[in-house]
């Protein structure tokens, strides 16, 4: 029994990350082992001491050690062992170094690690993880099982600007960064993640328009997606419409050359030819100009960028919203969902005036509108009335009467039953509304 507890107290020594309570440990065992099994084999560690007093322990009797545990006096810190000690015969304080007792020394070695005053660092400045300088290290970031929170949070702040500098590396990889910018989910807490994503979402879609819509707009109706991440992509696209239908304009302030009356000394002459000249200059310098209202600004144009990719924007969300999926049903209990859709309809046909597709999205949403026009959602209808209002100032008035005219005098008589029938108040304004709208276009042809 005695030796069985001496091997448990072998191994917690042994386990220990201390040194001297490694060698305190062998060097115990080797003096109990020896005494309690004087018959048999006893153990054996070969260590050499390196202090002075271990050299008396193994002629000590077996029961002056007393190991204690003393909890330590540090949150986090694994339990400290203290060795208390027996008296010695015939051992005198001088065989000690210093003449201290063998107590006193290993409480002084206990007491070191907890009279350290902590350092103060409340004036040291964080380092922060530097942010990728180029696109595809942005995507290796965001892709990557690597577990380092503060790189990661700083692609996601610094990905936007990166899009916006260097666009021909964007167009390489357009496609598989607005995938992983759709699929990105929050790591850790980042302030404004979710607008930092649009943001990079938009950026992605500015800079390569055509292929990153195609691919957003097919995976708006495909399966596996959930309702906020179909209404991300929708709100991208209106954002990037929007930002790519502006005209990038960059004002410059022109003053106006105002002269200040000065006095001329004209030099003589004797021709008298110079007599015109030097009238001109006396009433040009006695002539006082006053500045009205403010600097002029001239601006210079740019050409809609919208123009050429309204279409990619448009027809693909249009066209499969009567396709119930398996997880998507726009026609069925997903109404909410279908109700965005109709509104981002109506701005990206709102923002496509002046557009060469303007005529034949206008005709393909007034179909579309005629096929929901007795939906039981308001936020349906409104946004019916929306794509209505849209379509008459977008689309030329000559080319509306021309393509779309029997569908307009269709579109008068149901805006003419909302007006007096709907139960939905802002229905009814809108609705009224497009009467007006109507009633204007007839008197401008």
């Amino acid at each position: 029994e005695l030796l069985s507890s001496m091997l448990e107290g072998v191994k917690c020594h042994l386990d220990s990350s201390l040194p001297h309570v490694r060698r305190l440990g062998m060097v115990v065992a080797e003096s109990i082992s020896s005494r309690v099994n004087t018959d048999g084999p006893v153990l054996k560690f070969q260590v050499k001491i390196v202090m002075e007093y271990m050299s008396e322990i193994p002629q000590a009797p077996a029961s002056f050690l007393h190991l204690t545990r003393r909890p330590s006096s540090r949150a986090g810190l694994r339990p400290l062992f203290s060795l208390s000690f027996g008296v010695i015969p015939g051992a005198s304080q001088g065989a000690f170094p210093g003449g201290a007792s063998p107590a006193l020394l290993a409480d002084a070695r206990v007491r070191v690690d907890d009279d350290l005053i902590p350092y103060d660092m409340s004036g040291d400045k964080e380092l922060k993880a530097k942010a990728p300088v180029y696109i595809r290290d942005c995507i290796e970031v965001l892709t990557g099982s690597e577990e380092d929170v503060d790189k990661w949070e700083a692609t996601v702040k610094a990905l936007e600007s990166l899009v916006r500098k260097n666009p021909a590396a964007t167009r390489e990889v357009s496609v598989e960064l607005a995938k992983i910018l759709l699929h990105l989910e929050e790591k850790t807490f980042v302030e404004g993640f979710v607008e930092l994503r649009q943001r990079a979402q938009v950026a992605v879609l500015t800079t390569d328009p055509i292929p990153v819509a195609k691919y957003l707009t097919s995976q708006f109706y495909s399966l596996n997606y959930s309702l906020r991440q179909r209404m991300d992509v929708l709100d991208v696209l209106v954002l990037a419409a929007q930002e790519l239908s502006y005209p990038k304009s960059h004002g410059k302030t022109k003053q106006p050359d105002a002269q200040k009356p000065c006095i001329q000394v004209l030099p003589a002459s004797d021709s008298p030819k110079d007599w015109r000249r030097i009238v001109d200059e006396r009433i040009k310098s006695k002539t006082r100009r006053f500045a009205t209202g403010q600097s002029q600004v001239e601006q210079t144009f740019s050409p809609n960028e919208f123009n050429s990719v309204a279409g990619h924007f448009f027809f693909p969300l249009i066209q499969h919203f009567d396709r119930p999926l398996t997880t998507f049903d726009l026609l069925g209990e997903d109404h909410f969902v279908l109700g965005r859709l109709v509104h981002t309809l109506a701005v990206l046909m709102y923002l496509a005036v002046n557009t060469v597709a303007a005529p034949a999205m206008g005709k393909a949403l007034l179909e579309f509108g005629w096929a929901l026009r007795f939906h039981t959602d308001p936020y349906v209808r409104q946004g019916l009335l929306s794509c209505i209002s849209s379509v008459l100032l977008s689309v030329p008035a000559q080319r509306l009467l021309e393509d779309v005219a029997e569908e307009l005098l269709e579109t008068q008589s149901w805006l003419g039953d909302v007006l007096e029938k709907d139960p939905d108040g802002d229905c009814r304004r809108l609705a009224l509304q497009n009467l007006l709208l109507m009633e204007n276009l007839k008197k401008k042809l």
